[in-house]
């Protein structure tokens, strides 16, 4: 969170803006709306994340860094700022004053539940104001509610991206008991931009998979999504060693196959972990260490995973699974897919994109294995990019918050007298036609014939209200609606999670 005043959380020529308003607007209505999308197979996007916004923005860092700091130091750190660098000279401390008597955010919200997900051009936040006096507060937080939430819509569709690919291949190759949430995980957070980046691009993840590296992204959930994880699947981390604890044990041991004992039999006996097993030889682990180690594998009350690191991903991982049946047998499903012995299976961490995912479950479907024979785990390359073919040649697609344009847009006021003002933006330069917004308040309404939502614009005030997948979620600084990580889960994959 933020440690100073939300109102200095925005772009410079934000702060202008209350002056810049025609004098008599008593309403302001804008819309956060993904107005075009980048990805050639992805014409929806997940909506999560406003809760958390609003729980960590508009209650608690308003709360904690403007209502409940005294109204001289507000407005001295207020102006030491922007005094000293754009010259606004005393600008807006008269509307921060009025802000900071009043003692609450005079704001509305309302929102398509978290976990929907919309079709492209369909608003999914609608803010408005609830005093008259504070027409210039509604889009003096459109940089903080843009910034945090696209990145976090991304990786929830990054996951459920991968979870279609899981549902698809584990529909037809595995048990119907087998836990198709647990068969991916997160492993991005080293590589993403910030800690608070990649808490929140687990966490999205998780909406999808209960297998996360990144610990924050539990205490994030907690925090925001009405879950604990002494009553909940929030999301699981893992036993697992990493390169300078086997290479430490090599360099001591002078041999790999002393730490490896020793994992099984003194340190995890009983627990489930993975073990990197390409500091020095993969193949020789697996073809000339495991065998020799076999039954202190079977003896082991727990299951090993073998983990490949470097290589290509795609033929490590299935060519272990296949060594392993060799060496450790097992059994054959009711779908008539072989199941490595529970001891053991084969683990990549990260490396794993979507068309190697697919790659990888392909393989094993067509040599008779079945899919949960693996672990695999996305890294930050694929929670930032997506591989793609363009005419034949690979080509790479970054996610930024222009993967989907991502934008709030004024589109209603209103004067003095209640009069209806229709506001909104068609720029003729706009090539693309993205950039063209709704007119009027809109309503988001559902086709439960296609299964797609659209909007109807060019409303009033009144004429949205009713019939409105918008919904009020904060009103006047305090939520009004609280949902679970389960009730989210549900909404994104249909109640079937």
């Amino acid at each position: 969170m933020i440690s100073y005043s939300p109102l200095l959380c925005l772009d410079f020529y934000k702060t202008a803006h209350a002056e810049q308003y025609p004098a008599a607007l008593t309403k302001m209505v804008s819309y956060y709306t993904p107005r075009m999308t980048r990805l050639a197979d992805t014409e929806k996007v997940t909506m999560f994340g406003l809760q958390a916004f609003i729980q960590e923005y508009l209650i608690e860092a308003f709360n904690t860094h403007f209502f409940d700091r005294s109204l001289d130091e507000v407005l001295a750190e207020y102006k030491r700022v922007l005094n000293n660098t754009i010259g606004t000279d005393g600008v807006g401390v008269e509307r921060l004053t009025a802000l900071h008597k009043l003692g609450y955010l005079p704001l509305e919200i309302r929102a398509v539940p978290e976990g929907t997900r919309t079709n492209i051009h369909v608003p999914q936040i609608e803010i408005s104001n609830t005093n008259p006096n504070f027409v210039w507060l509604v889009n003096s937080i459109e940089t903080m509610l843009s910034c945090t939430m696209w990145h976090t819509q991304i990786s929830a569709e990054v996951g459920y991206r991968y979870r279609q690919i899981v549902n698809k291949y584990a529909a037809l190759t595995c048990d119907d008991d087998v836990v198709r949430a647990k068969l991916l995980g997160d492993f991005s957070m080293r590589g993403q931009e910030s800690v608070e980046s990649a808490t929140k691009s687990s966490a999205a993840f998780c909406l999808s998979f209960l297998n996360t590296a990144t610990v924050p992204a539990i205490l994030w959930l907690e925090h925001n999504y009405a879950c604990r994880v002494e009553n909940d699947a929030v999301a699981y981390g893992a036993l697992s060693t990493e390169h300078s604890v086997m290479c430490s044990n090599y360099a001591v041991d002078g041999d790999e196959i002393t730490h490896v004992r020793r994992l099984l039999k003194e340190i995890y006996p009983y627990q489930n972990f993975s073990m990197v097993s390409d500091s020095y030889d993969y193949w020789n682990l697996v073809n000339n260490i495991l065998p020799v180690i076999k039954e202190d594998v079977m003896e082991h009350r727990g299951c090993l995973a073998i983990r490949g690191d470097s290589g290509n991903p795609v033929e490590i991982v299935t060519e272990t699974v296949f060594k392993l049946w060799e060496i450790f047998g097992g059994t054959v499903n009711s779908k008539g897919y072989k199941v490595l012995d529970p001891h053991v299976k084969a683990l990549y961490g990260d490396s794993i994109t979507p068309q190697r995912c697919e790659a990888v479950y392909k393989i094993l479907m067509e040599h008779g294995f079945a899919i949960n024979n693996v672990s695999l785990g996305v890294g930050s390359f694929s929670m930032q990019c997506l591989e793609t073919m363009d005419g034949g040649e690979k080509t790479y697609a970054p996610y930024t918050r222009d993967t989907f344009g991502i934008a709030v847009k004024a589109t209603y006021a209103e004067d003095a007298d209640g009069k209806p003002i229709m506001i909104f933006k068609n720029p003729k330069t706009d090539s693309g036609h993205f950039k063209k917004s709704q007119r009027g308040c809109c309503k988001v309404v559902y086709d439960y014939t296609y299964h797609n939502f659209f909007c109807q614009d060019g409303l009033t005030w009144e004429e949205s209200q009713v019939g409105n997948w918008l919904q009020p979620v904060f009103k006047d600084g305090k939520l009004l609606r609280i949902y679970t990580l389960d009730e989210v889960r549900k909404n994104l994959h249909e109640g079937n999670f």
